[in-house]
């Protein structure tokens, strides 16, 4: 199944997307720059349809101990409007720390400045979209 990941910022939005057999993650690049959250979901629905997504995973920014604050309330509404837009599925997944290894990840192959600023999101995107589908091999047949 091809899925869309959204790493949904204040200030950038990331995507990523996986192939159809679930194996291979690519981060998407030009992050969406647009703030205002209708604008944003016009723009993940136009990649999601020219990207053929069957499903659309937004990660959810959890705080350490679990519970939801205005960041997380943000992502959701984004994730529904998301469903009713593309008619797609959509999945909150939780996204703690994805920023963090992505940072890592972009430390070890030595991407720093405006380049590190400019894929940071899509990047974390991809971490996502790599923990929900090691989720999926472990939960085959559940979205």
């Amino acid at each position: 199944m091809k899925i869309l990941a959204v790493d949904y910022g204040a200030s950038r939005t990331g995507l990523a997307v996986c192939d159809p057999t679930e194996f291979l993650t690519t981060p998407i690049t030009p992050q969406i720059t647009l703030k205002a959250r209708p604008k944003v979901a016009a723009e993940v629905c136009r990649i999601a349809q020219e990207q053929k997504a069957e499903l659309i995973v937004v990660g959810l920014p959890l705080n350490m101990d679990g519970t939801e604050g205005e960041r997380a309330e943000k992502s959701r509404k984004l994730g529904k409007t998301l469903q009713i837009w593309s008619g797609l599925p959509v999945r909150m997944w939780d996204e703690r720390q994805s920023t963090c290894e992505a940072a890592d990840i972009l430390d070890e192959v030595g991407t720093f400045g405006a380049h590190r600023k400019a894929i940071l999101d899509s990047v974390s995107a991809t971490v996502i979209l790599e923990d929900y589908l090691a989720w999926r091999k472990e939960h085959p047949g559940e979205i």
